[in-house]
């Protein structure tokens, strides 16, 4: 049976709305990684085939088909082809599926994913409401859709929405949030304190480290904020953070392998995607958790460790409920909450901090899982070799 060996993962680190890479092209932001990942792993780019991209809000400069743009801003040989991929939150967990499914195909031997964005220069949703004044459509991809209002009625579709939603069915607190959101950015504080993102990071100028945990945070200071909806538990501390960013991967074939000299640092294992209800939303990850262990034969237990996207705490905290992983096991360097959420970057950021994590601890399986727009998840299994 044909494997599917991830070489290599980078990232830049994950600057803050305003902050140190908010001024940076999103193609330069995607050229920047590119370029590293190449270079590590000491490949020839030509052999590359297929270059694909996560990006949300693809307007203005995230606009074009920036996995193609990234690619030829990094100076990289122009007959390699891009092409970007938007499934919301999942962009590029997805970008990592194709990559992966083209090299298992056999029609593909070496292929880059990963993704990019600058939600300081385009905020989220932009493309959806603000970029279709001009046209007066301002409500969003569901207005006017007589099969979805027939369907769903006019429940409001958005992630706070959602967020509150799974707190109420899940019976989780806003201290229990709070509780959460304060352990991401503890952890995330340790996790560069002890230097844990050194290798995987590729420092974009000035640009170091993620600017995105709190060192000052506190329970208290989290206790004053005002609820996103009127009555509602979900804060601006319970929340992912807006942020800019790039992650890679390179996925290559056995072939390819032994072709260019490679060392695969893990296989691919499972790759799959589920959705449910699209109002609540977020939830997903759970049955795509089942389908996926069910699919493997794993069980929770035997995954040694997960990264699973903190776009609000409890998607997380749903997760653990129904799933009884072992929390020390789940986001050990923190999240989204603590390190953002650059949208469609984050599932190659998530991949490459699980990689390198499970290369650190010794770890054999990994678990990666995004809650998406429309209601689904990605959930992609690795085996670190």
């Amino acid at each position: 049976m044909a494997e599917a060996y991830i070489v290599e993962a980078v990232r830049t680190p994950v600057g803050r709305r305003g902050g140190g890479l908010g001024a940076a092209h999103p193609a330069d932001l995607g050229a920047h990684v590119l370029r590293e990942l190449v270079g590590r792993a000491g490949v020839d780019p030509a052999a590359v085939e297929d270059v694909v991209f996560g990006c949300l809000d693809t307007v203005g400069p995230q606009a074009g088909d920036i996995a193609r743009t990234s690619w030829l801003a990094a100076g990289l040989p122009e007959e390699v082809p891009g092409v970007t991929v938007d499934r919301q939150c999942g962009s590029s967990q997805q970008a990592l599926h194709f990559a992966a499914q083209g090299v298992l195909s056999g029609t593909q031997d070496l292929v880059v994913a990963g993704g990019t964005q600058n939600m300081t220069q385009i905020p989220i949703a932009f493309a959806s409401r603000r970029a279709a004044e001009p046209l007066g459509l301002t409500q969003g991809p569901y207005a006017g859709s007589e099969g979805w209002r027939a369907r769903y009625g006019d429940a409001p579709v958005n992630q706070f929405h959602g967020a509150e939603l799974i707190a109420r069915k899940w019976g989780i607190s806003r201290r229990d949030m709070e509780e959460f959101a304060l352990t991401s950015h503890r952890r995330a504080v340790r996790a560069l304190d002890e230097g844990r993102f050194e290798r995987e990071t590729a420092a974009y100028g000035d640009v170091t480290a993620d600017e995105g945990p709190r060192r000052d945070t506190t329970l208290e200071k989290m206790a004053g904020l005002r609820p996103v909806e009127e009555g509602g538990t979900i804060t601006a501390a319970c929340s992912s953070q807006v942020s800019d960013g790039a992650a890679a991967l390179l996925v290559a074939s056995e072939r390819a392998v032994a072709e260019h000299g490679l060392t695969p640092r893990a296989r691919i294992h499972h790759l799959s995607v589920r959705g449910e209800d699209p109002i609540r939303m977020l939830s997903a990850p759970i049955p795509a958790t089942g389908h996926a262990l069910k699919k493997t034969g794993l069980t929770i237990d035997a995954i040694d460790l997960v990264e699973i996207n903190e776009a609000f705490a409890p998607v997380v905290l749903a997760w653990l409920k129904e799933t009884g992983a072992d929390p020390e096991r789940v986001n050990v360097n923190g999240g989204a909450i603590a390190l953002g959420h650059p949208l469609g970057a984050t599932g190659a950021r998530l991949m490459t901090t699980l990689l390198h994590e499970l290369e650190r601890t010794g770890g054999r399986y990994g678990l990666q899982a995004m809650c998406e727009g429309g209601g689904q998840a990605n959930v992609t299994i690795v085996e670190r070799l």
